[in-house]
């Protein structure tokens, strides 16, 4: 498990924002019903969704532009997305209502606490982490998500043949990355390196604002043995 002083340093900042009045009415009206409040409890995914479909977990999804797009064109897959802030949260229950999404459901808290307290091992078809926060100053790096405790956490959560997918604009990040898992030996990539976008990831804001500061977009795509 996650030792708890690695748990206490916070791999985002709590920004508060300000919510729209269709944000606000999505999270006052929708909340009981398309998110799921942090507990010490397992979730049951069928119980949850109703069917036995393979389901994605997204960690850190922002305004959820990617995350409702992927959900909606693959109504076939569940999908459990993870998010701190508010504004994001309400922007997705909002979209989730628009487009009639029955497979996504939203988890308002610390990444790190829900993956280790409610995600059934071994379950996951894939984990989607998109422009993870990268404190980009060196002496913030111990607090970046993706490193080995978090990432060895998350592999026992996915079955086999699932897969993690990651993209970063920040190129140390990437590279850290790529060599953390490549440590994991119960993991292959099949790219041997970064891969290129994979078609039906979107494009995010996030992604767009990398673009613009003439960012190189890293993918990377591992599968677990």
């Amino acid at each position: 498990m996650i030792e708890d002083s690695k748990r206490d340093i916070k791999s985002y900042v709590l920004r508060i924002g300000r919510l729209s009045k269709l944000q606000q009415r999505a999270v006052e009206t929708l909340s009981d019903q398309f998110c799921i409040p942090f507990n010490d409890n397992i979730i049951n995914f069928e119980a949850i969704f109703g069917n036995k479909n393979p389901v994605v977990l997204e960690i850190g999804f922002g305004m959820g532009h990617a995350t409702v797009e992927i959900a909606e064109k693959n109504q076939n897959k569940n999908y459990i997305a993870v998010e701190v802030h508010t504004p994001g949260v309400g922007k997705v229950l909002s979209e989730i209502e628009k487009r009639h999404l029955s497979n996504l459901r939203i988890i308002q808290y610390d990444a790190v606490q829900v993956i280790k307290n409610m995600i059934p091992l071994k379950t996951l078809e894939g984990v989607h982490i998109f422009f993870p926060d990268p404190w980009p100053k060196k002496k913030h790096h111990k607090r970046r998500l993706l490193q080995k405790d978090f990432l060895k956490e998350l592999i026992l959560l996915i079955k086999k043949g699932g897969y993690i997918y990651i993209a970063t604009d920040w190129e140390d990040y990437a590279q850290q990355i790529l060599l953390v898992l490549d440590g994991f030996s119960e993991l292959k990539n099949p790219y041997k390196d970064f891969t290129d976008r994979i078609e039906w990831r979107p494009n995010t804001s996030f992604e767009k604002k990398g673009l613009a500061k003439n960012h190189i977009i890293r993918d990377i795509w591992v599968e677990l043995k």
